[in-house]
């Protein structure tokens, strides 16, 4: 009796330091895996965008129409529209394997188009691969930060997982050019298939490492909770304008400059505002979670987009235009981990992927639309920029929808539907009304 009783706490102390070296090793380890998630993330932005930035080298080197070329990049947010949802349900089922399957095809599609470099039927089949993948890599974000961060940092470590979306976008505008310049579609794609080979290798071997941090497994993957969650609703809607304002001006902001006589600026503009990005999605989430902000950042992000691109309208010289879109870009790109982060508050880390997903779904469909809408009155430079500001309008609507504060208030800023309690200013879970 004495000898088994001895055994069962032996083994019980015995389980007790191996789940407390499991959580210390991620605890040390967990900078690394988020620079290994960076990288992989960044990767598949510089997939993405290959070809955005030699859409009239590739058209020229394939043999294919100026359109043609554009798909290539075109592809990714409607097969984004399409997988959002079912991956990010897969990532709260089987979070590793989900996660390295993205990892795969990230580095897959990249090496498919080193198939034939100059062959739009093996570059369309890399994207494509590339295409599924980056919804299970981006719906990750939140995840990650929630299994191998403390409630703390966690807010840090997603600012920093969007920097690195941010980070790949600017990779891919600022490199596109010169490497293809350099050796051509060969050199530009293997150089972009080795950055993605090793991220994938990166975050495959940081798998191995268990989450410090657990989640409750009873909480059920279905999708029902999502259709009736206003408060995600919510995000969702400021997402879909977000997300579609920088699209829309990525798009078309060299058409619309040229009317006023300066285009050839505007690949400079951009890289300003994702410059901007970078900063205020650097430093901005981390000092509005401490202060308990969120809505007013997000309301002050609406506020610069209507009267940043009202203003454009009027006043159009090079130098002014920057400084607005600086402003611009500094809230917008910082406004996603705002958003990300207040999603994993409300639904806990057991959903964090299906909300994520739904976000991201939401923001791609919105960069489909708000292109389309304004490619409908792209000559008329005034009522293109127009429709940005309407856009800003419907956010600043939406916005007055949320919550003024995530501790202590009622409601959409409570627990989602699984329970999980919240991040109060200061980082420390708190509870909330459901």
């Amino acid at each position: 009796m004495g000898s088994s009783t001895g055994e069962a706490l032996g083994a019980q102390q015995s389980g007790a330091a191996v789940a407390t070296r499991t959580v210390t090793l991620a605890r040390m380890n967990r900078w690394a895996i988020l620079a290994g998630y960076g990288l992989l993330a960044a990767s598949t932005q510089l997939l993405w965008l290959t070809y955005a930035p030699i859409t009239t080298q590739t058209h020229r080197a394939m043999g294919v129409s100026a359109g043609a070329a554009g798909d290539l990049a075109a592809i990714f947010p409607l097969m984004y529209v399409v997988l959002a949802l079912p991956s990010g349900r897969w990532l709260d089922a089987q979070f590793e394997r989900a996660l390295s399957a993205g990892a795969i095809l990230t580095a897959g599609g990249g090496l498919l188009r080193l198939a034939g470099p100059t062959s739009y039927g093996w570059a369309l089949a890399g994207q494509f691969v590339v295409a599924a993948g980056q919804p299970l890599v981006l719906n990750s974000m939140t995840k990650v930060a929630a299994r191998y961060f403390p409630a703390t940092e966690r807010t840090a470590a997603i600012s920093a997982g969007s920097v690195s979306l941010y980070l790949g976008i600017l990779a891919a505008v600022l490199s596109g050019g010169p490497l293809f310049d350099a050796g051509g579609l060969r050199l530009l794609l293997t150089v972009q298939a080795a950055v993605a080979v090793v991220a994938a290798a990166w975050v495959l071997v940081a798998l191995r490492t268990p989450a410090a941090f657990g989640e409750d497994a009873s909480v059920a993957v279905s999708l029902r909770w999502l259709w009736h969650d206003r408060f995600l609703w919510v995000l969702a809607g400021l997402l879909f304008v977000g997300m579609g304002v920088f699209n829309a001006v990525a798009t078309w902001l060299d058409t619309i400059l040229n009317h006023f006589g300066r285009g050839g600026a505007a690949g400079y503009l951009i890289a300003i505002m994702t410059v901007a990005g970078i900063l205020g999605a650097a430093v901005v989430p981390q000092a509005v979670a401490k202060r308990d902000q969120r809505r007013a950042l997000l309301q002050v992000t609406v506020g610069v987009t209507i009267v940043a691109f009202a203003v454009i309208t009027v006043l159009h010289p090079v130098g002014f235009v920057a400084v607005a879109l600086f402003a611009e870009g500094f809230v917008l790109l910082a406004a996603l981990p705002v958003v990300l982060d207040w999603s994993e508050l409300h639904t806990g880390p057991e959903r964090a992927g299906a909300a994520v997903g739904f976000l991201l779904l939401a923001g791609n469909l919105g960069g489909v639309v708000l292109v389309l809408i304004i490619q409908g009155v792209i000559g008329n430079p005034y009522l293109s920029l127009g429709v940005l500001s309407v856009a800003g309008l419907a956010g600043l609507a939406l916005s007055t929808r949320l919550p003024a504060r995530v501790s202590g208030g009622t409601g959409a800023d409570g627990p989602g539907p699984g329970g999980a309690g919240v991040r109060g200013a200061g980082g420390a879970s708190t509870g909330g009304n459901g």
